[in-house]
Order: C-alpha cells, then sequence, then structure tokens
C-alpha cells in the first residue's frame, strides 16, 4: 500500500502510544481485498518500503457510518479533519489492520523495483505472492 509520509508518522505515532489496531482511509472504494499482510511503501521523500502489517479487512460505506465505527483506529484524529479529508465522497474504504511493524532496514525504491522485475510501481499499490512478501520482510528485520 502506498502511504504518504505523514500517515506513516501518524501510524507511528499509533504504535508508540500502545494502539494495536489501525486504519487507513481512502476516498471510494479500493485496494486492498484478499489479502493477509500489507507492505507499506511510503512516498516520497522516503521512496522505501517502511514495514508491515497484518491485514484485517477492507471496509467500505457511508462516510459517517464508518467514522462512527472505526473512527477511532484512524490517524486523522478528528471527526472535522475526517470530513475534510473526505469531502463529499459518497463512500470512502478503511483498510484495517494490526500488528504494525517498522522496518529496522527499509527496502529502497531501487531494490524493490529489481525484486519485482518492473520500472515503475503503479500508484494504486502492489500485490506480491508469499515468497516476495517474505523475502521483503527478512530485508526489513
Amino acid at each position: 500500500m502506498m502511504v504518504k509520509e505523514k500517515w506513516w508518522i501518524e501510524f507511528r505515532k499509533r504504535l508508540e502510544e500502545g494502539k494495536e489496531v489501525h486504519s487507513f482511509v481512502i476516498r471510494g472504494a479500493a485496494p486492498p481485498k484478499g489479502t493477509q499482510l500489507i507492505l507499506f511503501y511510503v512516498t516520497k521523500p522516503v521512496r522505501a518500503i517502511a514495514g508491515y502489517a497484518r491485514y484485517i479487512e477492507r471496509t467500505v460505506g457511508n462516510p459517517q457510518d464508518l467514522w462512527s465505527k472505526h473512527g477511532n483506529e484512524s490517524v486523522l484524529g478528528s471527526k472535522p479533519r475526517y470530513e475534510e479529508f473526505v469531502g463529499n465522497a459518497a463512500e470512502v474504504s478503511f483498510v484495517r489492520f494490526k500488528d504494525l511493524n517498522v522496518a529496522v532496514n527499509p527496502v529502497s525504491l531501487s531494490r524493490l523495483l529489481m525484486i519485482l522485475g518492473v520500472k515503475r510501481l503503479s500508484r494504486k499499490g502492489f500485490y506480491v505472492d508469499k515468497d516476495v512478501s517474505d523475502r521483503l520482510i527478512s530485508m526489513m528485520e
């Protein structure tokens, strides 16, 4: 999952505060679905896989209903900030995860591209098989 540095920093703060379950909010119906693990690729200026977590679920629905149910898991922190973020979106996705791990050795973009055998990453993120995810996790530890 691609995440901006400012949100990655907020997830790390939540982890340090002892929060166990987190939610990444996206406007509209968004990936991932049908996975067990989320790899966090932090965009510029970091440009690296900076951590990973266990996927719980992706919930898509009405913005107000989802805030009531999962808002306390979000890095957005307050309902006004959330409402500003989602704007007038008809639906939002809450990608829920737990067991957040921050990489000791983040995997750089150049190394990641070499491992995946691609020239660039999709803006929507990417899926990898278990062997690749195991390899990336071992590189981060």
